[in-house]
């Protein structure tokens, strides 16, 4: 049986949640497919500790401010779970889960969405399943000689599971900040870095984070020079659990190794570093093989696109891969605009 509706969302985390809720608005049918058992997206899968970089009122989606945490100021992401449920619930969003998206396919004057549950056919599609899903892990010499466990960012839970081991965490980003913040107190720690962690001000969070990237989108399509967005600020926001372990001196950086052996790591120089485990913290791919039968992927695996809007295939948009695809797109508060964005250019698709 194919089941057929205007929209498409693939993906019920907060892009999806943002793409449904401007469609309903807008009076589009619409159906969001989510490969998930239960509401929440990425963040049902997040480590224990992790923390937004925003107090809630700056980190909501169109139509529904976050409540406050009770004795937080920068909720958990368990909050943000409960706070996506409720916004599903509260817009009754048509999220049908766990429903996993095998490929989309053109099939004439619609594009076909194959499922593990089914088919459906829509006049347009919304590509959300964010980076997640994707994990980065850079290709070091030796990485297969390595006799102890390596995890990625989306493997690691809580510090406990590593108390009184040699740990070593790869990667300077926000990722790799905290996650090396909540083993610096009962591990043997090494912070390994490509560069030298460029930490924001302890002022700064995620509302100048955003209006970074606003204000450098605006001025690249108005012609302007470039202000570097949020690269221009640094790397690492100083949440309290990073500035606490910083300033106790805690989280000292090492530059990155060159190769590791069955034990541990090795630099260039020959010095080494023995380890237990190794967590690396080294970022996330667009997880988008399941456009993958549109062949739109140009020389180096991107989808060129205008706004959200693939320029090879005008009934597909891809929503919260961040900047590539709306400035801060990837944020809970980033992503409300170009959904709103995509929302509209779909309604005049549709005449």
């Amino acid at each position: 049986m194919t089941n057929r509706t205007q929209v498409v969302v693939i993906g019920g985390g907060q892009s999806g949640l943002a793409a449904g809720y401007h469609l309903r608005r807008l009076g589009l049918e619409f159906a969001v497919l989510d490969a998930q058992i239960t509401p929440g997206g990425a963040w049902q899968h997040a480590w224990d500790s992790l923390r937004l970089f925003s107090p809630a009122a700056y980190s909501s989606l169109p139509g529904r401010l976050m409540p406050a945490q009770p004795g937080e100021t920068y909720p958990d992401a368990r909050h943000v779970v409960e706070y996506l449920a409720d916004y599903e619930k509260r817009y009754e969003l048509p999220v049908e889960r766990p429903v996993r998206v095998l490929g989309v396919h053109r099939d004439g004057a619609f594009l076909r969405v194959e499922t593990d549950s089914g088919m459906w056919q829509a006049r347009s599609v919304i590509s959300a399943t964010g980076t997640w899903w994707r994990p980065f892990l850079p290709a070091i010499p030796g990485r297969a000689a390595f006799a102890g466990p390596q995890l990625h960012t989306v493997e690691y839970a809580r510090p406990q599971d590593f108390a009184g081991r040699r740990v070593i965490v790869v990667g300077g980003g926000n990722s790799g900040a905290q996650i090396a913040a909540d083993l610096a107190h009962d591990t043997q720690l090494t912070w390994v870095t490509q560069r030298p962690p460029r930490f924001l001000a302890d002022d700064i969070d995620g509302r100048a984070l955003f209006d970074a990237a606003t204000a450098r989108r605006r001025a690249l399509d108005q012609g302007s020079t470039d202000t570097g967005g949020v690269a221009s600020l640094g790397d690492i926001v100083a949440v309290p659990p990073v500035r606490e372990a910083r300033d106790r001196g805690l989280l000292t950086r090492r530059p990155m190794f060159t190769r590791l052996h069955s034990g541990g790591v090795e630099w260039a120089d020959g010095t080494r570093a023995e380890a237990d485990a190794i967590i690396w913290c080294t970022g996330f791919r667009p997880a988008l093989s399941h456009l993958a039968p549109l062949q739109l992927r140009g020389p180096r695996g991107h989808i060129a696109t205008t706004g959200t809007r693939a320029l090879d295939e005008p009934r597909l948009h891809l929503l919260g891969y961040g900047d590539w695809t709306g400035p801060a797109s990837a944020t809970l508060i980033g992503v409300g605009r170009p959904a709103r964005e995509t929302a509209r250019e779909i309604a005049d698709l549709l005449g």
